[in-house]
């Protein structure tokens, strides 16, 4: 995979914050398309902490959207990090918004691309001389692609936001619980092949949305990967963030993450939901945070990112 560096990304950067401007477009080249990125400055001399902020599971964009509803989470994210002094880089998964061109088709798609992109991500911003610290930041499914990315030595430190404590399969099997006892008894047969590795060519119809055949293999390369493993390898400090309202993940992935690292440390925000925003467990209200871009993240988020990040 082929990056696209700017070899006059310093020029470039040095015009832009004279004038007032704390964004740069950015492209990373590979075989199948370019992604596409923003890099984020905030007001303060150069060399600055970067973060490399990854986006959780489905259509998601650089700022934390997707088709179906608009919440800027990883916008805000972004802003609230430049606001303290931290710069961010914020991607577009491939196949989605300006990173489209660089989609796959579903069938050829496995987990380790995603891994492989923000590992090209990472050396991208190592290269870069205006940074003096490169942080990871993986929310949700992004966790654990950033938990595994991590493990390069050019990353300083990792920061895991609501990420999944078990491997994806327990966690479709925990999900599943909450539906009638025909569609857990349908499910397992097919989860118990895929962790083998093997791929299943009859799946019932009101299946197909989760296991249809060509979402398989990419079901397989996800449900080998055990976070509680993966974050156990990496040899540099992490920080793990769990917001007390998370309807999609919660606090006992956080203590599972912990307890396999128990150097790691623990922040428990409470009465922030799985978007970083201010919400109660009422499932219905909830949700609704997530169709409301206004709405400010929790303001202990920043606190608890910054005070990791800036801390020698």
């Amino acid at each position: 995979m082929k990056m696209h560096i700017f070899a006059f990304l310093l020029g470039v950067l040095a015009t832009t914050l004279a004038l007032g401007q704390t964004e740069l477009n950015i492209t990373l080249k590979t075989k199948t398309g370019n992604i596409e990125g923003t890099l984020m400055y905030p007001s303060a001399p150069i060399p600055v902490p970067v973060a490399l902020i990854i986006a959780g599971s489905g259509p998601t964009d650089r700022n934390g959207n997707n088709p179906m509803m608009t919440n800027n989470s990883l916008k805000m994210l972004a802003t609230d990090l430049a606001s303290i002094g931290i710069a961010s880089l914020r991607y577009d998964k491939r196949g989605i918004s300006q990173s489209k061109s660089a989609g796959l088709q579903e069938a050829e798609l496995k987990f380790e691309i995603y891994i492989n992109d923000a590992v090209e991500w990472i050396n991208l911003l190592k290269d870069d001389k205006s940074f003096n610290q490169l942080v990871v930041i993986g929310h949700s499914e992004g966790s654990l692609i950033g938990m595994i990315a991590s493990q390069n030595s050019k990353v300083d430190k990792f920061i895991s936001i609501a990420g999944a404590g078990q491997t994806a399969d327990n966690l479709i099997r925990e999900q599943l619980k909450a539906q009638p006892p025909m569609v857990m008894e349908q499910s397992a047969p097919i989860l118990n092949e895929l962790v083998k590795g093997n791929t299943v060519e009859y799946v019932p119809p009101f299946l197909n949305s989760l296991f249809r055949t060509s979402v398989q293999p990419y079901l397989i390369s996800w449900f080998k990967y055990d976070p509680q493993k993966e974050v156990a390898k990496l040899e540099k400090p992490v920080l793990i963030i769990q917001g007390t309202t998370d309807i999609q993940v919660n606090v006992e992935d956080a203590n599972r993450l912990h307890a396999a690292k128990p150097d790691s440390k623990l922040a428990l925000i409470d009465g922030m939901n799985h978007i970083f925003k201010n919400a109660d467990a009422n499932p219905l209200t909830n949700m609704m945070t997530y169709r409301q871009p206004d709405l400010p993240l929790n303001g202990e988020l920043v606190k608890v990112i910054g005070e990791f990040i800036l801390t020698k």
